[in-house]
This record gives C-alpha cells, structure tokens and sequence, in this order.
C-alpha cells in the first residue's frame, strides 16, 4: 500500500492515525462483549475504518454526513462522546434515542449525522435536500451520503443521483464496495465493471479509489469537496475495501473464500498506517501506546457508565407526546366580511401562495409545477412570482424527492411536494412512512413537509388515477392526514400543514377542484388541524364522513328533509375529532359511515370500532358503514358509479331507519 504524506502536516497524520484507531478500538472491545453476551448485537466494520475516518475528516465539521451501519468512524470522527454511543447501543435512555432506535439508525443534529434506516436507499436523498438548502442559502458547504455495494442496486440510488445531477447539487456520493451484499457478492449484485463507472449516465464526474488507504480517501475526499463547491455539481465515489467480519456477528463469514481473508488481511486500513507512519517517524512505539491506552482508557469509562445505566422504565405519555413535534402556532381567526367566492381549487392556490409569501423559507417541489403550473393548473402563475429556485420541477423521482424535502427540513426549510395524482404516492411510500413518520420520534428531528394529494374518483379517470389511498396513511403514527371537502377548509387547513412542523399528507379531492365553490377569507387564516365541523345537527342519523362523502350526505339530506341528518365533516383523519364524534353520536343515536374509499380496511373500520368501544351505550342501532366497492376503480363512467360510495349511500339509510 502506497501511502503519498504530501501537503499533510505532522500532528494532521496523528490526527488521522488516532481516528482511525479509535473504532478499530472500540469495535474489538465490543466483539469481546458479544461474545461474553453483555451486548446483544454487532455491525462490524473492521477492514473498513478507513473510510469513515477518512471522510469525516475531510469535511467541515458542521456539513451534514448519512451514514450506514459500518461507519462507526463517523460517530467518533465527529467527537460523539463514547460513553452516550455505548448508551445508545445498550438501549437506554440516556443515549441519543430514549432507546428508541438500534445501533446506529439514529442521527444528531448537533454533531451534523443524519442517521440510516434500515432501507438504506432513502438516505441519499436527504443528502440531496441538504445540498440544496446550502445552494438556496449560498452558503459553501456540502453533503455526503454512504452506500453500500448492495445499496446500490436500490431505486432511491438512482433518484437521488439523478436529482443531483439535474439540479446540480453539491453532493458526495460515497460507496463503500466491501465485495458483498450480507452474502451476496458483487458479481450477482451487478455488472459493470465498476460501480463509479455509473456516474457518467447521470453526466457527473466518477471516481474509484483504494479504499483501505486513508491518506487517499482523505485526500479524494478534500478534492471532490473542492470540486462540489467549486462546479456546483455532484460526485460519485467507490472506494474499494473488504468486510473482515459478517454482515452481522450471527450471519458468520462461511460463505467468503478463505483467501480473500488473507488478500485484504495485508491490506488492513489501520496496521499499513501505522507502520507507514513508523517509518516516517511520524509515530513511535511510545507515542502509539500512548495513543491507544487513553482510548482504551475511554473505552473503558464509558462501558462503565453504560451498564450502571438502568434499564428504561416506560412513560406512555412521554412515548406519546414524543411522536409529533410541538406546535406553537396561533390559529388566526376568520374574516367573513373579507371573503371572496372561489372554487375548491383557487382557494387551495390562494392558501400556498400566500404561505409562500408568509414563508420565505418555504420551497415548492413537484411534476411539471413551475411553467405549466401543475397538472392542475394549482400553481400556475408561481414560477413568475417567486422563482424557479422556490417553485421546483422536479424529475420523475417521487422517492427522492420526499426525501429531499426531508432533507430541506433538516436545515430549516419547508416544503411542498405534489404528487400529481395520489395514486403515484406508491413509489414514494417508503420515504414518507419509514423517514419522514418516523424521524421525531427516533431522534427529534421534525419534518416539515407536506405532501399535497389531488385524490378520488368519480371523474372517468380509471384505476391508477382515482384511487382514495388515506387509509394508508391513517394507520402510521407521525403523520397528519387532512381531508378539506370546501374551500374555505381547503384554504384554512393548508396554511396551517404549512405552518405546522409535522409531516402532513393533504388530500385535495379531484372532483371539487372545479365544481365546488364557497366563500373564502381573503386574508391568511388557518383552520385547526384535528378539529372536525359540524356541517348540520339532526336528531336521527348521523352521517360521519370527509371529502365528497360530505357532498354526497349534504345532497342526499336536502332531498329527504323526513329525516333529520346530523352530518360531520372529519377534515382531519389522523388526528381524529373523537369529541366531534361522540357529540354526534350521542345527538342521534344512529351511526352511518361514509367514504369514497374501498370498505375493507378503509378509516370507516376504525370508527365503527372506537364508537362500538367508546359510545355503546348512545347506540340504538348496528354501526353502518357505506364505501365503495372492494375493486379497483374502473374506468367507464357507469362501472364508477356503480362503484362510488354515493350509489350505495340509499341502502345504508334505508337500513339504519329499519331499527
């Protein structure tokens, strides 16, 4: 191994020869606890240290880092106090989770890591929204994100380069090419000759290097950030290494050639260095012993403060509350005598034009949005009036680009990203159930992003442009689901998801766009998320429902005055008004649940359940549920009507008014 010292002083080789040490330390002394059964689990990155180290020495202290599972380096490269990460790792709630999280899916905002989930992928595209918040900050900074080998056969690998590419971000892709994927080596993971050699597909600069070789990959490192900064523009980095250890410790190494062990074994990142070193008389036995017995020494204190930690006793409220991140807005009051009539659709663009003029921070991301306005037409007019670097077109990349609105987050953004139909959201699912639902209750990262939904059927569109998907949503806890069914809801509901600093995913119902209109406060208002409205009191059915199903239960109560309706607008699925809801219960006796989308498994099931649990004893009759067929939605007009909740809205009454 050739190691070339030129431009690097003495004490920054001690520097990288002590970080590089420090895990090899550490993880030796770990290995030794899982085999005594005092830890329960390992991801080893020995063999690999170099990497790590190398990297985070490179940047600046405070440009962000996406790390994965063998890159402990990172942690302690970044000064990460060794007795917190053992905390961490013993699942107690002093470390950097409450205990939450495993080994290293965790990230902290203080020492600039983004932590991994275990889908590996998504990772990229935070480093995406990060590069992009220092571009739309000027400020002179990047980003960097790991990918193993076996990452990178990964859709998300391919979405968050290409966004880089396009929106020429400054973005350090870094893959560590370890030779397998847990047991499945390279040559059945892909089949180019080098992973970099992908880079020129997406027109950016690619680069293999030996991974093992510290003052390489540091020196690599230095220059592609250099690079970054100066061309605006990504990079794509392999460095070549070798996992010396399993997957994991249980998964054992039976299917690895003996020889490569050996191979790799001379070219162990920390043993070349420290005799490179020797040689040069940068180090000496005194020295490396000095080195290596104050690491030990904190290696040691903080074991011990780790297993004098108890374990956690519960809090259920804490647990609770720790979900969401807190909210301080004021909710404006309502003007009435300054309204305007608009349809569904205008108030929705009236709503996010004037969030993005209360919200300088606020960035706009989605298909086609900027010049030709949307699919909709939602955003025409935008592009003009605050920018192309706040009213984004974006690549066909759901999965990155949620990603990327997570990352903006990170920084101190917000943002919007449309989904052109909510039926495409499926490709962007993982981002938004595994990242951005989960993140504040991981490690207390907010995410600030809403995801605008343009949903439902009922306009011939067929099945992949008519689906009613909230229920998919409803089930994850981080997020918040809103549903407006008018346009003043519409308006107020979405600048207050901008205001809010959770992740909302915003329902905008197809069919209203352009057939409902209503009057709407001219002026910035919000309507409170997780409040429903009471369209109407009555006294012998209560119809709960949201979205058209308001529409439908509005229309059919006025062509049946013999009955007295008491109709709920939910607006919000998740949270759910349950006062709202037994108040009403409680008003008729009677229970009839609509909604658009499919009965098995839709929200209408979890009502009926809570009401059953929680007012029986105001029920006079069986809970009855109306939604649409258990089908796809179908294109011809008369099959969708047939299909629609609104055809079957007859019986459900009918039914209800028998007891």
């Amino acid at each position: 191994m050739q190691f070339d010292r030129s431009g690097i002083a003495n004490e920054r080789l001690i520097k990288l020869y002590t970080e590089l040490v420090r895990p090899r330390l550490i993880e030796e002394k770990m290995l030794i606890l899982l085999r005594q059964g005092k830890i329960s689990k390992w991801f080893s990155g020995i063999g690999q240290e170099a990497i790590s180290v190398g990297a985070t020495l490179a940047l600046d202290a405070d440009e962000y880092i996406m790390p994965l599972h063998r890159n402990l380096g990172v942690f302690t490269a970044r000064k990460m106090p060794f007795d917190k990460l053992f905390l961490q790792w013993q699942g107690r709630k002093e470390g950097f989770s409450k205990g939450r999280e495993r080994s290293f899916h965790f990230g902290a905002n203080e020492y600039h890591i983004c932590g991994m989930i275990s889908h590996l992928g998504p990772q990229l595209a935070i480093a995406d929204g990060i590069a992009l918040a220092h571009k739309l900050r000027q400020e002179n900074k990047v980003s960097l994100a790991f990918s193993g080998d076996g990452g990178t056969s990964e859709g998300d690998f391919h979405e968050a380069l290409n966004v880089a590419a396009v929106w020429k971000l400054p973005v350090i892709f870094l893959i560590e090419n370890n030779g397998y994927g847990l047991s499945t080596p390279v040559n059945e993971q892909f089949a180019c000759a080098q992973l970099a050699d992908r880079a020129a597909g997406y027109g950016m600069k690619g680069i293999t290097i030996d991974g093992n070789n510290i003052l390489e990959v540091y020196k690599t490192i230095l220059d592609a950030r250099k690079y970054c900064l100066t061309e605006q523009k990504p990079i794509l980095i392999e460095c070549m290494t070798f996992r010396m250890r399993g997957h994991e410790e249980a998964s054992g190494v039976k299917y690895v050639p003996k020889e490569l062990f050996e191979e790799w074994g001379r070219k162990d990142p920390v043993a070349n260095f420290e005799s490179f070193l020797l040689d040069k008389a940068v180090l000496s036995q005194f020295i490396i012993k000095d080195i290596r017995e104050s690491i030990q020494k904190e290696i040691e204190e903080g074991i011990a403060v780790g297993f004098a930690a108890q374990p956690i006793v519960p809090d259920t409220k804490e647990e609770l509350s720790d979900v969401y991140a807190g909210t301080h807005h004021h909710f404006a009051p309502k003007q009435p005598e300054q309204a305007t009539e608009k349809k569904f659709i205008q108030a929705i663009s009236d709503g996010m034009r004037q969030s993005m003029e209360r919200h300088p921070n606020l960035v706009l991301m989605g298909q086609d949005i900027a010049e030709y306005g949307g699919a909709f037409k939602v955003t025409e007019g935008f592009v003009q009036k605050f920018g192309k670097e706040r009213v984004r077109n974006t690549p066909l990349c759901e999965s990155a680009i949620v990603g990327t609105a997570l990352g903006l987050s990170i920084k101190g953004f917000k943002s919007m990203m449309e989904m052109q139909f909510a039926d495409f959201v499926t490709v962007g699912f993982n981002q938004i159930i595994n990242n951005l639902a989960k993140i504040h209750y991981r490690w207390g990262q907010n995410a600030d992003v809403v995801v605008r939904m343009p949903t439902g059927g009922g306009v011939g569109a067929g099945p992949f442009h008519s689906q009613s998907n909230e229920a998919w949503f409803v089930h994850t806890p981080g997020l918040k689901v809103v549903y407006p069914s008018t346009p003043e809801d519409a308006k107020g509901l979405l600048i207050a998801a901008f205001e809010d600093p959770n992740p909302i995913i915003f329902f905008e119902h197809k069919a209203l766009y352009r057939s409902i209109s209503g009057m709407v406060p001219d002026e910035y208002y919000t309507v409170e998320i997780g409040k429903a409205r009471i369209v109407q009191k009555g006294e012998d059915i209560s119809i709960i429902t949201y979205g058209s199903g308001v529409h439908w239960a509005m229309n059919y109560a006025a062509q049946h005055p013999d009955i007295s309706f008491d109709i709920l607008d939910l607006r919000t699925l998740l949270p759910l008004d349950y006062e709202a809801i037994r108040a009403s219960v409680m008003r008729t006796g009677k229970v009839l649940l609509l909604h658009e989308d499919t009965l098995t498994g839709g929200i209408g099931g979890e009502l009926s359940a809570w009401i059953a649990e929680h007012c029986f004893e105001y029920l006079d009759a069986p809970i009855v549920r109306c939604a649409s067929l258990d089908t796809p939605v179908p294109f011809a007009i008369e099959l969708e009507q047939n299909f629609l909740a609104k055809k079957w809205l007859q019986d459900a009454v009918d039914k209800l008014m028998q007891y």
